[in-house]
């Protein structure tokens, strides 16, 4: 009971952060982007900045079959993800010189490294403690 409404406020925080996550991220690719001309490539950036956050919030919704420690690891990512996009976008460890384009093509290129790595290990770590317990 206790771990049902630890994962549940864990979800229910992860989602609300993640979402003001990508509204953050939106608005700021949108700020730095304002004086370009070309509509197209902010839009590019738009898609490109706001993807790492809908294979999340994707996988949140796909994840309900999956095991308890793989979306807590999802969880965990959302959190993470999304409060370290916004403190890097809001450009506060840039270093001085440092294209704002950059970091809106770096960042989600890491975010998705991340989920890369982290959600098979984590899928796998659970899959092994499962076997664990079936064996006992």
């Amino acid at each position: 009971m206790k771990q049902t409404r630890y994962h549940n406020l864990l979800r229910k925080t992860a989602l609300i952060v993640m979402i003001t996550g990508a509204a953050g991220s939106l608005g700021l690719v949108l700020y730095t982007g304002r004086n370009n001309h070309s509509v197209f490539l902010v839009m590019l950036f738009v898609v490109w900045v706001l993807s790492p956050f809908a294979a999340l919030l994707v996988a949140s919704v796909l994840s309900k079959q999956w095991f308890v420690h793989t979306r807590k690891a999802i969880y965990v990512l959302m959190l993470i993800l999304a409060i370290g996009a916004l403190i890097i976008y809001s450009g506060a460890l840039s270093p001085p010189g440092t294209k704002p384009a950059f970091v809106f093509l770096v960042v989600p290129l890491i975010s998705w490294l991340l989920m890369a790595i982290v959600i098979p290990i984590a899928a796998a770590r659970a899959r092994r403690l499962t076997r664990r317990r079936e064996s006992v």
